[in-house]
């Protein structure tokens, strides 16, 4: 985690449903927080060399405090488990600024669907709609009732009749009817969706195949999707400030030879999830394997994830 890492102290750690622990972060020194937008999250360090990413779940209009809720996963990479296991009430750790890429765009409506912990910053957008007294509908689809995060808040708030749960285990007349909940959306509708990337896929592909354009359609992966690398070959690297150029083997990252070099790139996830170190491209054709970037911002505006992604071309000259 870089210089501009800001120290806060976890105020409470509580149990917020079978596997999910949300933690209250404030400023170790007592001052507000920076600003957030719905859809923002913020790089935490479980422990020196563990660096994970969590969505904000609290009202966007709050500066004293953050809120992350985080699932136990026994076949995540370990941070997880250390946010469950290791940290406590009263630890001050460090965190990153909030950054977004699943900002809220304007819109006359808004259909939020929220898979199992997905609902952290499908939560956070609609206390922003709420709050704004802007048209929404809520759906958050979860395993069981005891595995759904946050149901007393949601039932407790000014929003709550905009709010549909659907439990896999629950009774059929509560299931998401997806096909049918999206025909009778309003063509201006816009819709976000998170959770798992199963879950991700499933909304936008049924979207898409109602005649949803991209442009309607957002989402956040919480993990990259697995990748075949058989067939991955060396490529050139050029940085442009410098001209020097840098072989990027088969089994390294472009950011892991750079940084050897002494030539530093902003990383967090390293998987292609956060866009921590979106960088530009000014010549080549890179093989995008983040989860992070629109159509746009990799066909017509250049910027690709230099932590994951890789190239279809002899070379990639880089803008840094």
């Amino acid at each position: 985690m870089d210089s501009t890492y800001l120290e806060v102290r976890i105020a409470r750690k509580a149990a917020e449903a079978l596997d999910i622990v949300t933690l209250e972060l404030t400023a170790a020194s007592g001052e507000a927080l920076p600003a957030f937008s719905a859809g923002s999250h913020i790089d935490v360090e479980i422990r020196p060399g563990l660096v994970r990413q969590y969505s904000l779940c609290n009202d966007p209009t709050e500066q004293h405090r953050y809120v992350i809720g985080v699932l136990r996963d026994p076949v995540s990479r370990g941070g997880s488990i250390a946010v469950h296991d290791a940290l406590h009430e009263g630890q001050t750790i460090r965190i990153s600024p909030p950054r977004n890429h699943f900002p809220l765009v304007q819109a006359k409506r808004y259909v939020l669907f929220a898979g199992g912990i997905g609902v952290t910053p499908i939560l956070c957008m609609a206390e922003r709609l709420a709050s704004s007294g802007a048209d929404f509908v809520m759906h958050y689809c979860a395993r069981s009732a005891e595995r759904a995060a946050f149901v007393e808040r949601i039932g407790n708030s000014a929003y709550a009749d905009k709010v549909h749960l659907h439990f896999d285990d629950g009774a059929p007349e509560q299931k998401l009817d997806l096909p049918a909940v999206l025909a009778a959306e309003p063509a201006d509708s816009q819709l976000y969706v998170c959770g798992p990337g199963g879950f991700i896929d499933f909304v936008t592909n049924t979207a898409k195949t109602q005649g949803w354009g991209e442009e309607r359609i957002h989402f956040e992966y919480f993990a990259a999707k697995a990748v075949d690398t058989s067939e991955d070959q060396s490529f050139e690297v050029q940085v442009a400030s410098t001209g020097k150029v840098y072989v990027i083997p088969t089994d390294d990252s472009i950011v892991s030879v750079l940084e050897a070099d002494g030539v530093e790139i902003s990383v967090s996830c390293q998987q292609g999830i956060c866009g921590a170190c979106i960088t530009r491209v000014l010549d080549g054709q890179p093989d995008h394997r983040d989860q992070v970037l629109t159509d746009k911002e990799r066909n017509e505006e250049n910027w690709f994830t230099p932590c994951c992604s890789r190239s279809r071309s002899p070379r990639l000259v880089l803008d840094i």
